[in-house]
């Protein structure tokens, strides 16, 4: 029996969706408001857990000369520039957990994701296409899109079956507001400037081929190599300055910014990172929001309905792991379905399934990194203490075998 998926959303959740859908022997339809099929953003760190389910789903070959293999993470003080701890990577981690530690464009991973999707024959992809509502009964899901029209302004298309319905389109998912119907994310009080450029654009004492994090009073700033090492990825956050943010579309990550904020609050750090920040010319600004952690299997899938990704636990990136855990949904989203094809099982049995074997990882993730961005900005004796425990228990304490480990 041909079992179908209708998908919401065109990013990275979505088409990892898309994929292991079609690994798992269903055709797949996906709907992406957009007009062309790209995606903004800049670097993203994989962890094994992330890598791990890539090549799985044999695109080892086709990551490799995208991604960068660091070989070590180091974590430096903002306002001294001291190192205080130190997570050895590559080698290490490819023996410790099976899968390599990765650094990666958004967009070239995405591009990686589109292509392997394309060439699936039981895949069809339909652009310039905003889902209006979805339906659903004991035996069917159905969705009606709005796509527009120069002439005619936003025309109905016609009502489109499925078997299941996956929200994969993101923090402000209409999918998951339709289903759950719980508002909008919450503004985080933070800010993000990420900036993306050529490593020949810097002196060379400030290009780098490894994850440095820089922690200070109220906030951090992470750098690492994308592109295989050719382009420096940089993003800055800063806690509690959102007015320098005022008439921010929060709907969208990407703004211009002149970074005068955040090179204010580097005053009276390290020479080092203020020289990276003031070399850099263009920067992008991100007002982030969240969620709170899950709370439980029903904010993951209901009936015939399943949500993905930032649709269902958007996170803070202190712990580097927002793509991840949409990967990580993905490959279990194909798991399920592939034995409810196999089985003849129930539908919205197995979507309950998925939504009760993701829930409380995807909880954990989320409350870890709610707590990573309160030891990041750490003042006073708190900063004392993280600084000391750095020193003395590093690699012990930035391993994190829970997370690298999977599921």
């Amino acid at each position: 029996m041909i079992r179908q998926a209708l998908i919401s959303g065109g990013g990275i959740g979505g088409l990892a969706a898309a994929l292991a859908c079609t690994r798992a022997g269903w055709e797949v339809r996906l709907f992406e408001r957009a007009p062309v099929f790209s995606e903004v953003g800049a670097g993203l760190q994989l962890g094994p857990n992330v890598t791990r389910v890539l090549h799985a789903w044999d695109l080892a070959g086709a990551l490799a000369p995208i991604a960068v293999f660091p070989d070590r993470l180091q974590v430096r003080s903002a306002v001294s520039g001291q190192e205080l701890g130190v997570l050895p990577l590559g080698a290490t981690t490819l023996q410790r957990y099976g899968a390599p530690y990765a650094t990666v464009h958004r967009a070239d991973l995405h591009r990686l994701l589109l292509a392997q999707v394309q060439q699936r024959a039981d895949v069809k992809l339909k652009l310039n296409y905003r889902l209006a509502h979805f339906t659903q009964t004991a035996e069917a899901v159905t969705v009606q899109g709005l796509r527009p029209s120069a002439q005619q302004g936003d025309i109905w298309g016609p009502q489109i079956e499925g078997d299941a319905l996956i929200g994969a389109d993101g923090l402000w998912s209409p999918v998951r507001e339709w289903l759950l119907g719980d508002g909008p994310p919450r503004v985080t009080g933070h800010l993000a400037y990420r900036a993306l450029l050529p490593q020949t654009s810097l002196p060379e004492r400030l290009r780098s081929t490894q994850v440095t994090v820089w922690l200070g009073p109220r906030l951090h700033l992470v750098q690492y190599p994308v592109r295989g090492g050719e382009w420096l990825n940089v993003v800055g956050i800063l806690q509690g300055r959102l007015d320098s943010a005022s008439g921010a579309d929060l709907e969208s990550w990407d703004h211009a910014t002149n970074a005068q904020a955040l090179r204010a609050a580097l005053t009276g750090t390290c020479a080092p990172l203020q020289d990276l920040v003031h070399a850099i010319e263009a920067w992008r600004l991100w007002v982030l929001c969240d969620r709170p952690p899950m709370r439980g299997a029903l904010q993951h899938a209901a009936g015939r309905v399943a949500l993905l990704g930032d649709a269902a636990h958007p996170m803070r990136p202190y712990l580097a792991q927002g793509a991840g855990m949409a990967i990580e949904d993905a490959a279990e989203l194909g798991r399920v379905l592939g034995q409810a094809l196999q089985a003849g099982l129930e539908i919205p049995t197995m979507l309950a399934r998925y939504a009760q074997n993701r829930w409380r990882r995807n909880a954990q993730v989320q409350a870890r990194a709610i707590r990573n961005g309160q030891i990041f900005h750490a003042d006073g004796l708190l900063r004392w203490g993280r600084d000391a425990a750095l020193r003395s228990l590093g690699e012990r304490l930035l391993d994190m075998p829970w997370l690298y480990l999977g599921t």
